[in-house]
C-alpha cells in the first residue's frame, strides 16, 4: 500500500501499524514520513499513530515527533487538529512528554 501511494489506501496504515507494531522504529519512521502527506485523513492518522505509539509501546523518538505534533495542531485542517491533540495528550499521558501548543 505505502508503494502505491493511494490515499483511500495509506489513510488506514498509520492506525494500522501502531495499534499492534510489529517493529517500533518502522511504524515511527512510516508515521512520520506520513506525517507530512498532502491527504488530511492519511496526515491525520500518521499523527494519530503517534499516540498509538505512546500508548503500545511506552517510547517515541521525542526530538522527532514533538515537533510535528506541535505544527499539526496548527494544521488548517479540524480533522488533523484535533488527531494532533489527542496524540499529545497520550505522549504526556504516557510518557510525560509536553508538546508546544497543547494545552494539557
Amino acid at each position: 500500500m505505502i508503494a502505491r501511494g493511494v490515499p483511500d489506501e495509506l489513510l488506514y496504515v498509520p492506525i494500522v501499524i501502531s495499534m499492534d507494531p510489529p517493529d517500533f522504529q518502522w511504524s515511527q519512521a512510516i508515521c512520520i514520513s506520513l506525517a507530512s502527506h498532502p491527504h488530511v485523513n492519511v496526515r491525520g492518522n500518521a499523527i494519530l499513530g503517534f499516540g498509538h505509539l505512546a500508548r503500545t509501546c511506552r517510547r517515541i523518538d521525542a526530538a522527532a515527533v514533538v515537533p510535528l505534533i506541535a505544527a499539526a495542531l496548527q494544521d488548517e485542517s479540524a480533522y488533523v487538529r484535533g488527531h494532533a491533540d489527542d496524540a499529545a495528550g497520550d505522549l504526556l499521558h504516557y510518557l510525560d512528554v509536553r508538546v508546544p501548543g497543547h494545552e494539557s
